[in-house]
């Protein structure tokens, strides 16, 4: 018999994550319970949705890679950019503002920037859409071009700025 990751998750009861990784404290289910919800809102898209993905898809704004109705956390992001960390909101009429900035506020947190426009700014001026995007991702801090060879990358050289130090060669 093969099960759909929400019975999977339904079935393990498990309990939910505590706090540890990136979890974000959510049990299984409700993990679950999200993939299924942004499956279906991908599968059914608003119009504003359908068309700005068309512009986003593929690598057409720059070769920037975007995922649309991705889950981060508790929330489903209309468009995220993993790479630049940037989520792009589709607003419709009833969009709860605050809702929106206590949102904006916890992803931000966790290093994303978010910009948002209205259902009218996409099917009106989607060009202006697009650069105000691109914009936004050329603005983004790129990764450091020499990585560490030991994987710790920027934390690494952020650490041996900030205590005047040199870690090379050291172990832990």
């Amino acid at each position: 018999m093969n099960l759909t990751p929400t019975e999977t998750a339904k079935r393990l009861k498990a309990p939910p994550l505590q706090g540890r990784g990136l979890g974000w404290g959510l049990s299984a289910n409700s993990i679950a319970d999200f993939h299924e919800r942004a499956r279906h809102m991908r599968n059914n898209p608003t119009e504003p949705e359908k068309r700005l993905w068309r512009n986003l898809s593929n690598g057409q704004l720059g070769g920037w890679k975007f995922r649309r109705q991705q889950v981060i956390g508790w929330f489903i992001a209309d468009f995220v950019c993993p790479s630049a960390k940037l989520i792009v909101e589709v607003d419709g009429d009833t969009h709860d503002a605050e809702a929106d900035a206590a949102r904006d506020a916890v992803l931000a947190q966790r290093g994303y920037r978010v910009l948002h426009f209205t259902n009218d700014d996409v099917m009106r001026n989607v060009e202006g859409v697009k650069v105000a995007i691109l914009q936004a991702l050329e603005r983004a801090e790129s990764p450091h071009p020499n990585p560490s060879p030991e994987g710790e990358g920027l934390e690494k050289i952020e650490a041996q700025k900030m205590l005047g130090i040199s870690l090379e060669g050291r172990v832990g």
